[in-house]
Formats: C-alpha cells, structure tokens, sequence
C-alpha cells in the first residue's frame, strides 16, 4: 500500500475527515451562509439600509457646510454602527431561530466540521460589514465630499471587516439565551444602548461625566476609536484596543460554544 494510501486509511479509521474533503465542507457551508443572507432582504435591507439613511440625515444634511472633521467623526461612527449590526442580528438571530427550529441539530448531524458552521456566519457578516463600509464611504467622498486617501479607505475597511467579530460572538452568546422570536428584541436592547453609550450618535465629550467613564466596558466604543484613527482623527493606543476587542471576542464565543454544548 502507497504512503498517501495508508495516510487516507489511517484518516478515515480515526474518525477524521480528509483535508481536501474538510476544506471543501468549509467552502460549502461558507458559499451557502453567504448565499442565504444575502438573498434575504429581511437581513440585507435594514443591515445596509438604517446606517446609509442615519449617515444621509444627520452625517450629511444636518451638518452641511459645517466642519470637515465632523463628516469625517460621523463617517467612522456610523461606520461602526453599520458593522454591530451585521454582526448581532446575523449571529445572534439566526442562531436562536435555528436552535429552535432544529435546523442546528440537523447541521451537527451532517459530515462536516464543527468549525465549518461558525466560518461561514463568520464570513458572511464580514462580507456584510464591508458592504456597508464601502456604501459609507461612497457617500461620504461623494455627497459629504470627504478627503479620503485610499490607504484610510482601505484602514477603515479592514477595521470594519474584522471589528465585526466581537459583535459576532456576543450575538451567539445571545442566539443561545433566547428563542427565535425574542432574538431581535434582545439584541435591540444591546445594539441600540451599545451604540449610544459608545459616542456613536453623540460624541462621548457631550455625554454626562459618568456616561464617559463607563464608555470603555463598550466593545464599540474601542472599535471606534480604531475607526476614527483610520481616518485621521486621533491616536489611540492601537494594540490596546484590539487586544480588548480580541478579548471580547474570545470570552463571549467561549461563552456561547459551553452553552451549546450543554444546551444545544
């Protein structure tokens, strides 16, 4: 028998998937999660459609004629705004639906990695989130005549892209404590406080002192400082505040797989 023979025997007696065949899972889950989301306009719309209006009305028209850095705060805050939501209701909502639905149990039953399941929600709100990136940036260089260089487009893009998956594992975390129908609700009561305690609609200097001091427990008000620094406006402690995005990212999707593991 060749090596790569005994190599595919000793694969498939063990219990483990072939990588050609584990890659191939991963693509698949990863083309369908994409697939499905993005031919859904329940998702789609309010995902690209609430960021791009908020930004129209009180980005651009509310502060015409006004300072440039003001388009340009806002153009980083609804920035973030846009990449919380892909996040949260892609992960959180969909989770509880499926959970309750048994879609889940279904997908653990198939052949394919555990991992493939994650990927592709994973993928699909980075994808989701860079959608909305580069809708907020044509409207800011375009209407609310922005000056942007390529390299903060591209900063704030790659921010954006990978900003959204702390915003992931606190949906799935969520996606496990509640049922389908009560998901939107409760990440509402996250997504629209979260937004607001950050400095997103109201720069955090014009909140009250206490407000303020409370504002770094927020894992978007660290992604907002990256995202301002992206284009200019400040200079944060850059790994500081991507390590604690990592952080929140980790403690909550460690959260959420012990959960689905006792619970399902």
């Amino acid at each position: 028998m060749h090596t790569h023979e005994i190599a595919a025997t000793w694969t498939y007696d063990d219990g483990r998937m072939p990588w050609r065949r584990a890659l191939g899972a991963y693509i698949a889950e990863a083309r369908s999660e994409c697939l499905r989301y993005f031919r859904a306009p329940g998702f789609l719309l309010p995902v690209t459609l609430f960021p791009t209006m908020f930004y129209l009305l009180f980005g651009i028209v509310m502060n015409h004629g006004a300072d440039p850095n003001a388009a340009r705060y806002l153009l980083a805050s609804y920035a973030v705004f846009g990449v919380m939501s892909p996040g949260l209701f892609g992960f959180g909502v969909s989770l509880a639906a499926e959970r309750e639905n048994g879609l889940l149990t279904l997908k653990r039953a198939l052949p394919m990695p555990p991992g493939a399941y994650l990927l592709g929600k994973m993928l699909m709100a980075m994808l989701a989130a860079g959608m909305v990136i580069v809708l907020l940036l044509a409207m800011g260089m375009g209407l609310a005549h922005v000056h942007v260089t390529l390299i903060q487009a591209g900063s704030l893009l790659v921010t954006g892209m990978l900003g959204v998956l702390p915003f992931c594992a606190i949906g799935m975390f969520a996606g496990t404590l509640v049922k389908g129908q009560g998901a939107p609700g409760v990440l509402n009561l996250i997504y629209l406080p979260m937004s607001f305690l950050s400095g997103l609609w109201i720069p955090l200097s014009m909140l009250p002192s206490a407000l303020q001091r409370v504002a770094p427990l927020w894992p978007s008000a660290h992604l907002h400082l990256l995202a301002l620094r992206s284009l200019g406006l400040g200079q944060p402690a850059l790994w500081q505040n991507v390590l604690i995005l990592a952080g929140f990212a980790l403690v909550f999707f460690m959260l959420a797989a012990r959960r689905l593991r006792r619970l399902g």
